[in-house]
């Protein structure tokens, strides 16, 4: 049997079926690496172990009795704190929420249960999930396990961190801004961005909100295994209470097709953001894995637009969508904020700051160029299967928790602005299209590089199966070596 640590979740499922491990052994043996490396990590922040053993002795009745849930009957799983788990806080890292206790289950986490996991508890996220970093007042900071002295991304960088560390079985995170593909990448793991609205945002929400699919922002699967992010997106996936009166799910898959059917598109680099010769070498290695395979590689290929203008627009979306979470005193004080640039300012602070307090009027002007975007890449997933890009910039950085004006990206020997390197998050987000992000290794300095496969809106199967390929291939989770054991 393969180390748990290191399993995927439906390898995790198979041992429990097959009687080689029992539920409540499998759910202490991730307790016990909790207890011994989660005080240098800090990516579980909710324990939530007596109700979780509770579960595990009713999970093993339940295989005793040969009646099981699902797929993942008995997998011990953590979730981002941002979703509400029935008497838990959720906090979303803001300290004015630390009282808040969750009356019900988010949506995702009652599906997933009832696919067969087990929740033992709740990981890490930056204030207000807005951040690359992990990082808040209430829960302190969440360490890279291949290096804890940087970053392991975020939002969803709790997440990111108890896979890769092997402190559970299966995650679930969110994504506006890159929050899964960012983690996943900076940690190592495999996650997925799906298309927009096509898992229910229920329950992922502060007080009183029942949030469902806001602007941009996804829920989505993170895991060790792009086998895992199949079964996981399966069961979150749907139409809720209301939609199923009229719409039903049926995904595209990639199915037994050969790799060498495939047309792919491989977008390496780019002025608006450039990445660093390691990140880009890593995409243009899994471009050439698929060429060698017999697919048709185009690394010239581009959508029919201006990078720049798509990026304009996901700005406005993103900043506008990101403030409206934010407490009536601090959107009052982004108000007041912008209120004293000129409006002829063109410099980048004025520009946020009009962003963030944008009128209708201008949030419609971007998301109708939005809507022109979705059909410039429509067209152009009509002539390629699937797009290769980086996930970001640059392996893991630095922590640095100083004010975000005073924050810079180092790419190479470039210096960038820190928020700038949201770009290849945006430049299919905005779309609303979805992206699985795929390890690659480890470079010179023991970082993990992730790279984002890219499909059509609602080709969301196609990408993961393809994932699986590559995984198949070589492109796997290679555990951090001071916690691998």
């Amino acid at each position: 049997m393969k180390s748990p640590n290191i399993a995927s979740a439906k390898e995790l499922a198979a041992n429990i079926r097959n009687r080689d491990i029992s539920c409540v052994e499998l759910l202490s043996y991730f307790l016990d690496r909790i207890d011994r490396f989660n005080p240098s990590l800090n990516a579980v922040v909710v324990d939530i172990r007596d109700r979780a053993l509770e579960e595990a002795r009713r999970l093993d009745a339940e295989v005793a009795a040969g009646t099981l849930r699902g797929a993942l009957h008995g997998v011990p799983m953590t979730i981002k704190e941002s979703f509400n788990i029935t008497g838990c806080a959720t906090t979303w890292g803001n300290p004015a929420w630390k009282d808040n206790i969750a009356a019900s289950d988010a949506e995702a986490v009652r599906r997933m249960k009832s696919i067969g996991v087990n929740l033992h508890g709740k990981t890490n996220v930056p204030l207000s999930l807005a951040d690359f970093q992990s990082y808040n007042e209430i829960y302190g900071t969440t360490n890279n396990p291949y290096a804890l002295d940087r970053t392991p991304g975020g939002s969803s960088g709790g997440s990111a961190v108890a896979l890769a560390a092997g402190l559970t079985g299966i995650e679930a995170g969110s994504d506006i801004g890159g929050s899964i593909r960012n983690p996943s990448h900076f940690c190592g793991i495999f996650g997925h961005k799906p298309t927009w609205n096509l898992l229910s945002m229920r329950g992922h929400s502060g007080p009183g909100d029942v949030r469902t699919n806001t602007d941009i922002s996804v829920i989505g699967p993170m895991a060790r295994s792009a086998h895992d992010l199949e079964v996981a997106l399966k069961a979150l996936a749907g139409p809720d209470d209301i939609m199923a009166r009229g719409y039903s799910l049926n995904l595209p898959e990639f199915g037994d097709r050969d790799v060498s059917s495939l047309r792919v598109a491989v977008w390496s680099d780019d002025l608006q953001c450039p990445v660093s010769a390691d990140v880009r070498k890593r995409v243009e290695a899994v471009g050439q894995a698929l060429s060698d395979r017999g697919a048709r590689v185009d690394v010239s290929a581009r959508p029919a637009f201006d990078a720049g203008n798509s990026h304009d627009a996901y700005q406005m979306l993103l900043q506008s969508t990101m403030a409206s979470r934010l407490p009536e005193p601090l959107y009052q004080a982004l108000l007041d904020q912008a209120a004293k640039y000129d409006p002829n300012d063109q410099s980048e602070a004025a520009r946020v700051f009009r962003q963030q307090t944008a009128r209708f009027r201008d949030w419609a002007g971007a998301n109708e160029t939005r809507q022109q975007l979705r059909w410039a890449w429509h067209e152009f997933f009509e002539r390629y299967d699937v797009l290769i890009a980086p996930v970001s910039p640059t392996a893991a950085f630095p922590q640095d928790q100083r004010n975000f004006s005073q924050r810079t990206l180092h790419v190479d020997n470039l210096e960038l602005p820190y928020f700038q390197q949201v770009f290849w998050a945006g430049l299919t987000g905005v779309a609303l299209l979805p992206s699985t992000v795929i390890p690659t290794g480890l470079d010179d300095n023991g970082l993990p590089i992730g790279v984002q496969i890219v499909g059509p809106e609602y080709g969301d199967l196609i990408t993961i199966q393809l994932a699986q390929r590559l995984e198949d291939d070589g492109f796997r989770f290679v555990p951090p070596p001071a916690f691998g054991a």
